[in-house]
C-alpha cells in the first residue's frame, strides 16, 4: 500500500506508477520521470535505486541555485505566504524579516545555507537581547521559508531542523491589584467619552478589538458585546507617503469571534455613553475610530495621572482574567470569554492566579477536617 508523500500510485491499467524529479527548467517548473511495475513493492524499489542514481545530479543542479536565502524569503512571501494568510499576519512576517533576518543572509546562497550559518545568526540575535520567545518567533519564519524551499526541491535538507533554539522561560502574568484599579478607574471614569480602560477591566477585549467595537456590535437586550473585528497599524506596500495604514479585519482567530456578556453595571455606563456618541465606534476619535497606537497614548496619560508608571495596555486585560478567577469565574467560561483557543492555554496563562484560589478553596475545605486526638487509655493493646 502506497503512502503519502512516495508519489506512487496505481494506474488504471493495473500497473503500479512512481514519479520522481528529474530537473528544474530555467523558470522554476518541474519536469517528473516515471518507472513502472506490476507490483508496488517492484515500483519502489526501483524509485529508491534511481533518485539514488540521480541523487550527485539532483544536487549538482540545486547548488547552482545561487539565489541567497533572503531573495528566496522575499520570493516565498510575496508569491506565496501573502495570498494564505491574513493582511496583517503578512505585514508582522515581512517586518520581522527587514530587521531580523534580510541583513544577514543576504549574502548566504539558498544551496549553501547550513545549520551552522542558522546557528550563529540566533546567537547574533541573542546579542540584540531578545527574548527567547521572540527569537522563535523570527526562527520560525526561517523555517517555514526553508521547508518550502525543501518542498520545490531547491534544497535537499532543510538545515533548520539541526538548529537548536534558547529556552524559553516562562513569564509571570501580572495584573493589577485592586487598589490599583480602583485608583485607575476613578481617572477612566472622569472622561466624557466611553473609555477603553473601562471596557478592558470589564470585559477582557484586546486593544484592537475595543478599537474596531462599534455600537451596533452591543446587543443591550441580551447584554452580550459581539466581537465581530479588529483594528490595527500595517506596512503599507502601496503607498510612498506613507510607510503604515490602517487595516480594519476579523479578530485574530476563529475563537476571537465570541460574545462577551456584560453586567449591569457596565450596560448603564454604555448606555449613557451610547446616548452622548456622535461615531458609530464606541471608542470615539475625530475620524470616526480610535486606532490602538492613540489608545496607547492617551493610556500613558491615564496611568502617569493615576501614578501608575510602567504598565501597558494589554496588562488591563490580564486584571480582567485576574479579577474573574479570585471570584470564582470557571475557566472554561473564562477561556471562551478572553478567545483562547483553548482552555489549557488559559490554565497556563494564569496558574499563578489560580494556585491562589486553589488555596482559597483548601482553607475551605480544611475547615470541615476535625482532628481529635484519642486518650492514651482508649488504644487497644495488642
Amino acid at each position: 500500500m502506497s503512502k503519502k508523500g512516495e508519489n506512487i500510485y496505481k494506474r488504471k491499467d493495473g500497473r503500479w506508477e512512481g514519479r520522481y524529479i528529474k530537473y528544474r527548467t530555467e523558470n522554476g517548473k518541474i519536469v517528473y520521470g516515471s518507472v513502472y511495475g506490476k507490483k508496488y513493492a517492484e515500483v519502489k524499489e526501483k524509485l529508491i535505486f534511481i533518485k539514488a542514481k540521480h541523487l550527485e545530479l539532483n544536487h549538482i543542479e540545486l547548488n547552482s541555485y545561487e539565489d541567497s536565502v533572503s531573495k528566496w524569503i522575499r520570493k516565498w512571501l510575496t508569491l506565496k505566504v501573502r495570498y494564505e494568510v491574513k493582511e496583517t499576519t503578512y505585514s508582522k512576517y515581512c517586518q520581522i524579516a527587514l530587521n531580523y533576518i534580510f541583513p544577514y543572509f543576504e549574502t548566504i546562497a539558498l544551496s549553501n545555507v547550513t545549520s551552522k550559518d542558522l546557528q550563529s545568526w540566533i546567537k547574533q540575535l541573542q546579542n540584540k537581547q531578545l527574548s527567547p520567545g521572540t527569537i522563535k518567533n523570527i526562527f520560525n519564519i526561517v523555517n517555514k521559508s526553508l521547508k518550502n524551499a525543501k518542498q520545490e526541491s531547491y534544497i535537499l535538507i532543510n538545515p533548520c531542523e539541526q538548529v537548536e533554539l534558547p529556552k524559553i522561560s516562562k513569564k509571570k502574568v501580572t495584573a493589577l491589584s485592586i487598589v490599583q484599579q480602583k485608583k485607575l478607574e476613578v481617572i477612566a471614569f472622569q472622561e466624557k467619552k466611553c473609555s477603553p480602560v473601562i471596557l478592558a477591566l470589564y470585559s477582557g477585549m484586546r486593544i484592537g478589538e475595543i478599537s474596531g467595537l462599534q455600537w451596533n456590535d452591543i446587543d443591550f437586550k441580551e447584554n452580550l458585546i459581539r466581537v465581530r473585528r479588529t483594528v490595527s497599524r500595517i506596512t503599507d506596500e502601496n503607498s510612498s507617503k506613507s510607510k503604515t495604514k490602517i487595516h480594519i479585519g476579523s479578530p485574530k482567530t476563529s475563537y476571537s469571534i465570541r460574545d462577551i456578556p456584560f453586567s449591569h453595571n457596565l450596560r448603564d455606563y454604555l448606555l449613557k455613553k451610547k446616548a452622548e456618541a456622535l461615531s458609530e465606534y464606541v471608542i470615539e476619535g475625530d475620524k470616526g475610530l480610535t486606532e490602538p497606537r492613540t489608545i496607547t497614548n492617551h493610556f500613558k496619560k491615564n496611568i502617569a495621572d493615576a501614578d501608575l508608571p510602567g504598565i501597558n495596555f494589554h496588562i488591563l486585560r490580564h486584571t480582567f482574567a485576574t479579577r474573574c478567577i479570585e471570584n470564582g469565574v470557571d475557566i472554561a467560561s473564562l477561556s471562551k470569554i478572553l478567545g483562547h483557543q483553548s482552555i489549557k492555554m488559559t490554565l497556563d496563562t494564569y496558574t499563578d492566579s489560580l494556585l491562589d484560589t486553589q488555596r482559597t478553596a483548601m482553607q475551605t475545605i480544611d475547615k470541615l477536617f476535625i482532628f481529635k486526638e484519642s486518650p492514651v487509655k482508649d488504644v487497644v493493646k495488642t
